[in-house]
């Protein structure tokens, strides 16, 4: 007779039947009842979440409504395709775990794991509503991000400057105002000229939506100005501050015609009063023709760039060199081999383990927020954020690196009568150094770009100047600051591969 032939099946535990009837009211119980536990409660947890996702998504699209009839209708409505697919989904997994239940009484060994791509499509599916992702607009709204995208993939015309040459002529405006409007300024010979009609109007304002009401529409007539030239409009507010009006989201340009004249309808733009204005408000509108001439100048963005990236440099190794001297003392308190002589030091290291767990959960951005509280503005907020993390990052690390080292080494200096410290000393720190070097320069490399992020909250570093680029839709500025910090991560790429190969 045969080994298999010998070999007793085992007995189901409930009847198939039962299995069914008890899934009813439980998806998933039936398979638990019958032996088969890890399917069983993976199947009552995954029914149960998506459930509850379901619930909850269709709450969150009908949130006006009170009763379960109108929140579904709402989102129906608002959403139909996701309620019904997933709905759909939902009765199909429900009517698979009863099946499922059926089969899985009549076997010894669970079988069959068709039910659980299923239940990951149906959390792929709630994910993409909950994400909110929306595929065409990938392609319909790619010529909005081309715009200030092409400008940050070449921006270097804008790390070049020459001194300017100002050729400008200005016409005051009286605004909001029903005064007596300012006079028409005369023209003098061989200088430029604008004339603004009507010489008072409205500012645009926003309603009570935020959204613009345009103000009075003017005409401007140049003359005198250098013929087939380019020519910027400027606004100046009553206390002098001077800014580019746009219409149509782009900035107001005009371009003079062979007798270096022009004319252009121009909508007085959004301004609001300066508190310091008094009195009657004068504005003036401006047309202003710039030569670049001289010999070529790094720009200040370019300047500030440098700066910064060298600051953010600086930043990545200083809290790199403080949290190697911060974590190698904390990484053999964490490491299990060697604190599991007595539960004194059990204790020390699941203290130790915890406390590094919590800070690592903590991103630097965080506490870099901590940090400009706690030390102020500039870089050493940004030293100090990325210290605390690294400390914990690379004690965690390091205990690994000793927890993996060979045990040989470590019981023949035992046996020698060495103490705690010796044999650190001898055993564990010749095997310590390759992969300690190794986790070193990657934390380098990561303090490094993080630097660039923490100085979004003011922890110093270039990341503090990219924000405000942006934040002005300087996007050319913004892409002379993205390509020091990709050159600065490649260099320091390579450099640490050369490193690595000296000491691993």
């Amino acid at each position: 007779m045969s080994a298999a032939t010998k070999t007793k099946e085992k007995k189901p535990l409930i009847s198939p039947v039962l299995s069914l009837i008890l899934s009813i009211p439980v998806p998933g119980l039936g398979q638990l009842v019958s032996g088969k536990i890890r399917r069983g409660l993976l199947l009552i947890g995954s029914f149960a979440t998506l459930a509850f996702l379901y619930w909850w998504r269709l709450k969150a699209i009908g949130h006006r409504q009170t009763t379960l009839i109108d929140i579904f209708k709402k989102a129906l409505q608002l959403n139909g395709l996701f309620t019904v697919l997933l709905l759909i989904g939902l009765a199909g997994l429900y009517a698979w775990i009863l099946v499922d239940a059926f089969k899985q009484a009549k076997k010894s060994r669970p079988e069959g794991t068709g039910i659980f791509f299923l239940i990951l499509f149906l959390f792929f599916a709630v994910g993409w509503q909950i994400s909110q992702i929306e595929m065409g607009k990938l392609t319909s709204r790619f010529s909005e991000a081309w715009v200030p995208l092409k400008k940050i993939l070449w921006p270097w015309d804008a790390a070049i400057t020459y001194e300017k040459d100002v050729f400008e002529a200005a016409a005051q405006i009286l605004v909001d105002s029903d005064e007596a409007p300012p006079p028409v300024p005369e023209q003098k010979e061989g200088e430029p000229y604008l004339v603004a009609n009507p010489t008072y109007g409205n500012l645009s304002r926003l309603d009570e939506n935020n959204k613009v009401i345009p103000g009075s529409r003017i005409n401007l007539k140049g003359s005198g100005f250098k013929p087939e030239t380019l020519t910027q409009i400027w606004w100046a507010d009553s206390i002098g501050n001077e800014f580019r009006p746009r219409q149509e989201g782009q900035y107001v340009t005009v371009i003079t015609d062979k007798d270096g004249a022009f004319e252009y309808d121009l909508i007085m733009p959004y301004r609001l009063t300066p508190p310091s204005a008094v009195g009657l408000q004068y504005h003036e509108v401006m047309a202003r023709q710039i030569f670049e001439k001289g010999r070529a100048l790094p720009s200040e963005p370019l300047i500030l760039t440098v700066d910064l990236i060298i600051e953010t440099i600086f930043m990545g190794m200083m809290a790199t060199f403080f949290g190697i001297i911060l974590s190698i003392p904390v990484s053999f308190l964490a490491a299990r081999n060697l604190m599991s002589s007595s539960w004194i030091t059990v204790t020390i290291y699941y203290v130790t383990r915890t406390i590094l767990n919590i800070i690592r959960s903590i991103e630097p951005l965080i506490w870099a927020l901590i940090a400009v509280v706690w030390v102020g503005l500039g870089p050493f907020a940004g030293i100090v954020a990325l210290t605390i993390h690294s400390v914990a990052a690379l004690a965690k690390l390091y205990s690994e690196a000793i927890e993996n080292i060979d045990p040989g080494p470590i019981e023949a200096i035992q046996a020698t009568g060495a103490t705690k410290l010796q044999v650190i000393r001898y055993a564990v720190v010749p095997q310590m150094i390759p992969p300690f070097v190794s986790f070193t320069i990657y934390r380098w490399d990561i303090n490094v770009r993080m630097s660039t992020v923490i100085g979004m909250v003011g922890g110093g570093g270039i990341g503090f100047l990219l924000v405000q680029y942006i934040r002005l839709l300087d996007y050319k500025s913004a892409g002379i600051a993205v390509w020091f910090i990709a050159v600065t991560v490649s260099i320091l790429d390579y450099v640490s591969a050369n490193i690595r190969k000296r000491f691993i």
